[in-house]
């Protein structure tokens, strides 16, 4: 199942024109099934889109503002990151937010806000029916529809209020497809790196949704920004420009703060403790060329790489190939190599990683970071926010 994975995700990334030439047989003897199977989904998801607009399926609105955080494509997109921040934001303006979220892969995300956020009055709703999780926690919280969002970020520095545990705001994370709740702001990330693949919808290229969807945009923000080149931002900010004519864009990065061993979570190391050092980073995540470029940065001798499918549950089996990995480098270049993982990584699977207890094993927590670039200031975001919320 694995290796189907990852011969789908290499044919949505290559370009339609170097079908031929860059893919193996088997990846071309799965071409003919995925268009089948794509133009079949894209079918849906018009029929599902009408079913919406002409009330057939109910929309709800819920008693406090809605933002989703979503995007177009599979993973990799900086979705969890942004509520996180939205999340951290709210509750330090004293202002409780409840993060909706529907849990794939062992719910590996809710942990990784829940420890995150952990101290804050923000909470996490886990499950598929989101309509449902949210009305159960404003039943069990209350909620106030009367949150002071004039008073929501207005300054730079946030200054922390007392909480109020009545919930405030609702934060959809991967909320652009979940048209069950009415949206009253919608934030739609956009990859840099990889930004539309090989522009088919799933599941022969990683599009969720055509580009036009983009219109429905209130705030687009080029995530991992700070990793490409400035005509790779010209072209993308040109076929947002296609869509959407006047959402505000801005660009994001992940910042590396620290690492912390697998063993010791409480215990923070500097991002200096890879410096010199063979690498071996081990990710099941969206995308993981930026988490292993924000590695090769910090200046170890060698970063070599395993990457699995998104939400990947390590087992056993995984385990025996990471060590066979871990072996050949260790015998290359004689000593032993240190293993870095992602925090969602870390999340879904902390008991399997601890097993690798011959190697040191590194947890990396990154935060999301705006770029002062074009007028892509946090500050300037703030006030967008500020400004949609308070037309609630």
């Amino acid at each position: 199942m694995e290796k189907l994975r990852r011969a789908v995700k290499e044919i949505a990334y290559t370009p339609h024109s170097q079908f031929l030439s860059n893919l193996s047989p088997f990846h071309l003897s799965l071409i003919p099934l995925l268009s089948l199977a794509s133009s079949l989904y894209s079918v849906a998801v018009r029929l599902r889109r009408h079913l919406y607009r002409f009330n057939i399926l109910q929309i709800h609105r819920l008693p406090v503002p809605v933002i989703s955080v979503g995007n177009l494509t599979w993973g990799g997109n900086g979705k969890t990151p942004m509520v996180e921040l939205l999340a951290r934001s709210f509750a330090a303006a004293g202002i409780s937010p409840l993060i909706l979220t529907r849990g794939y892969g062992g719910a590996d995300e809710a942990k990784m806000l829940q420890r995150q956020l952990q101290g804050t009055s923000a909470k996490i709703g886990v499950g598929a029916n989101r309509v449902a999780t949210a009305l159960r926690f404003l039943e069990q919280f209350g909620f106030t529809s009367h949150a002071i969002f004039e008073e929501l970020f207005c300054e730079n520095k946030i200054e922390f209020k007392p909480s109020n545990d009545q919930i405030g705001v609702a934060i959809l994370d991967d909320g652009m497809q979940h048209l069950s709740v009415r949206h009253d702001l919608e934030i739609v990330m956009v990859n840099a790196l990889v930004p539309w693949g090989n522009h088919h919808l799933l599941p022969l290229g990683p599009l969720r949704e055509p580009l036009t969807a983009l219109c429905r945009a209130d705030i687009l923000v080029i995530h991992h920004a700070d990793l490409v080149q400035e005509k790779d931002i010209d072209a993308l900010k040109f076929t947002i420009r296609k869509a959407n004519k006047s959402a505000p864009i801005f660009f994001t990065k992940m910042t590396p703060m620290y690492f912390f061993r697998c063993r010791d979570s409480c215990t923070k190391l500097s991002i200096m403790a890879v410096e010199n050092a063979t690498v071996l980073c081990l990710s099941g995540i969206g995308y993981a060329d930026s988490f292993i470029q924000r590695i090769e940065r910090m200046g170890p001798t060698f970063v070599d790489h395993l990457d699995f499918s998104d939400h990947h549950l390590f087992e056993l089996q995984d385990l025996q190939v990471v060590r066979t990995r871990l072996e050949a480098l260790e015998s290359k270049f004689g000593a032993k190599p240190v293993v870095v993982v992602t925090e969602k990584d870390y999340d879904r699977a902390p008991d399997m990683l601890v097993r690798l207890k011959q190697y040191e094993v590194l947890v990396l927590c990154s935060r999301l970071q705006f770029l002062d670039y074009m007028e892509s200031t946090e500050e300037r975001f703030r006030k967008t926010v500020r400004q949609h919320l308070g037309q609630r």
